[in-house]
This record gives structure tokens, sequence and C-alpha cells, in this order.
């Protein structure tokens, strides 16, 4: 078992990047890998080699095949990242659009459909969000996140939904609450790990 936490903020010192350590932690040694997009310079724009490699008329770029070979060891995926406009970060929205593309994720053609190609995958959110659980109800924010990210890319290329923990309430005064947040939310992501969800 092999978990690939990828982290999406530009400050080291963020909760972001906190609550990444503090996974890595609870994991199994050596069995992790830290993926810091903002650290590492990943360009997140879909550029005309990109588009070329969606549509299977080129190779992808080679930072796309580090991150493709990256997600090739990974029995389990995590996506740790702010909640931007209820929504992930740009950084990370152009990770997807550029890594998980037809061909490596899925497979389409006209005759065939769609062909999800990442089964052996099972990924895990952990939105780290300004606002009380309350408030994405009443809103149906928590809703419309889970059907763009779990319906629409995990769902879309076969991968197996793992757990989503949120972490509320931020940006609150009471660090020792923000504290508890992530501890609850790490041990929910840790647990489905240590049990996969098909041993459950």
């Amino acid at each position: 078992m092999h978990t690939l936490l990828v982290a999406v903020h530009p400050e080291p010192g963020s909760l972001t990047h906190h609550t990444v350590r503090q996974l890595a932690a609870a994991l199994r040694p050596g069995s992790v890998e830290i993926a810091d997009l903002a650290e590492e310079g990943f360009d997140p724009r879909f550029g005309v080699a990109d588009r070329r490699a969606y549509q299977q008329r080129g190779e992808p770029p080679p930072d796309v095949r580090r991150e493709q070979q990256r997600l090739a060891r990974a029995t389990d995926l995590v996506l740790v990242f702010p909640v931007y406009w209820w929504s992930m970060p740009a950084l990370l929205k152009g990770w997807i659009d550029r890594v998980f593309i037809n061909g490596w994720a899925f497979d389409y053609a006209p005759s065939t459909g769609i062909q999800p190609k990442l089964q052996r995958l099972t990924t895990h959110l952990l939105p780290i969000a300004g606002d009380d659980a309350g408030l994405y109800e009443r809103h149906g924010y928590g809703h419309a996140l889970r059907t763009q990210i779990e319906h629409g890319i995990v769902d879309y290329c076969g991968s197996r939904r793992g757990v989503t923990a949120f972490v509320h309430e931020s940006e609150q005064d009471d660090s020792s609450a923000t504290a508890q947040e992530v501890d609850r939310a790490v041990a929910m992501i840790r647990d489905a790990i240590s049990v996969p969800l098909d041993a459950r």
C-alpha cells in the first residue's frame, strides 16, 4: 500500500500543510509520498501539448508524465486543499486537467464511449473550509463540492471513492477547536487507508 498526498497551498506554514504533515505522520512509515504542487512549481496551465496528449496525438509533457508515474505507484490518493469559492484551488484543478487525461485516466472513443482506467486507485478528499458544517449543509455547498469532485472526477475515472473529511471553521480564533477538527479528519482518512473499503 502506498499513499500519495497532494498538498495545494502557497504557504508552507498553512493549515493545509500542517494537516498534510499530521496525516503523513499518522500513516505507516515509508508508505507515504507528498506532492507539494506549489513548492514543486507545477504548472497548471493546459497548453497545446496537453491538448494534443488529451487527443492522443502526442505524448504528455514530461511534468505530466512524472505525475502519472507518481499516481501509478499509489493505491490511495489524498487531495488536501483549501476550499476556494466552494471548489478547489486553480492549481489543483489544473493538475487534474493536465494529468487525468484521455488515454491514461480513462479511454474515450465515439464507438465505445468512456472506459474508466483508475479502478486500482482509491481517492480521498480532505478539504479545508472556512465556514461551519451547518452553513455548508444549508446552502448545499458540501453536496455541490462532492458532486463536482467525487462524481465528476473520481467516478468518471473509475477510482474508488474513499473518505471525504472536511476540516470546518479553519479560520476561527479557537486554535484548540481547529486542532480537533484536523485530528478528526486525519483519523478518518488514516482509518480508511489502514482498513481498505473492501475489507470493512
